[in-house]
């Protein structure tokens, strides 16, 4: 789903769709952010206080909803925009099944701005994620922002984000096409794509103990990590925070 978080109370009238209770789809704002309070407040902040306070306009988040009251996001991506419909910044919130969560904001430059424009992205990797891969990795974000279509794909590598043309080691993407938010759109996904939520950390599991019983190398799990984010400030200068 792709929800604007000002609109969470209009989305909340819908029958089968509800915002912090209950029901066949939900979204929960502490299953995002900080966990805690209202999520458009938490991310509006977290700009301002990383000097971006022009891309607070609008924010938009695509992710998973809670299907019948379960969801787990590996990530979910926020698109911020300043207040003439640009999108500014790009927000990657990481998510692992340990309850650790890691976000990576980057703004978007003024040549890629447009709707139908990629955007693209890398850094290093933050947050440790599985136990089969090692801290010491890339991602290279590709972003088509929401429009008609959507997408959001990442290639991960081994060692620094440069050179470019390094072996993947994992590829991961998401599309998405736009249809209308109601109960009868809803109802359709639901027959169309039963429990996917559940399905998500099923194959994530699933894939864990086929690489465990090949022996692949188990990658020691950091501890302490809780919630956290990395940035690039206005002079270029890499960032790291624990909130």
């Amino acid at each position: 789903m792709l929800l604007n978080l000002d609109e969470l109370g209009r989305l909340n009238q819908q029958r089968l769709f509800s915002v912090n209770r209950f029901n066949m789809f939900s979204f929960s704002e502490k299953d995002h952010g900080s966990g805690e309070g209202n999520l458009a407040a938490y991310i509006r902040q977290l700009l301002v206080d990383r000097g971006y306070s022009s891309a607070t306009h609008q924010i938009t988040l695509l992710c998973y909803p809670r299907i019948l009251g379960f969801t787990f996001n590996p990530i979910c991506t926020y698109f911020c925009y300043n207040s003439e419909g640009q999108l500014e910044v790009i927000l990657y919130e990481v998510s692992n099944t340990f309850g650790s969560r890691h976000s990576y904001l980057f703004n978007v430059e003024p040549n890629v701005k447009g709707a139908n424009k990629t955007v693209r992205h890398k850094c290093n990797k933050k947050l440790y994620v599985s136990p089969f891969m090692p801290m010491q990795t890339s991602y290279y974000f590709r972003i088509q922002p929401p429009d008609k279509n959507v997408a959001v794909c990442i290639r991960q590598t081994e060692g620094d984000v440069s050179p470019d043309n390094k072996k993947p080691i994992l590829y991961a993407a998401f599309t998405g096409n736009f249809r209308s938010f109601n109960d009868i759109s809803l109802l359709c996904v639901f027959f169309k794509y039963p429990l996917m939520t559940l399905k998500v950390v099923v194959g994530i599991h699933w894939e864990a103990l086929r690489l465990w019983r090949k022996k692949l190398i188990i990658q020691p799990r950091l501890e302490g990590q809780s919630n956290s984010i990395s940035w690039q400030d206005k002079s270029g200068v890499s960032q790291y925070e624990q909130l």
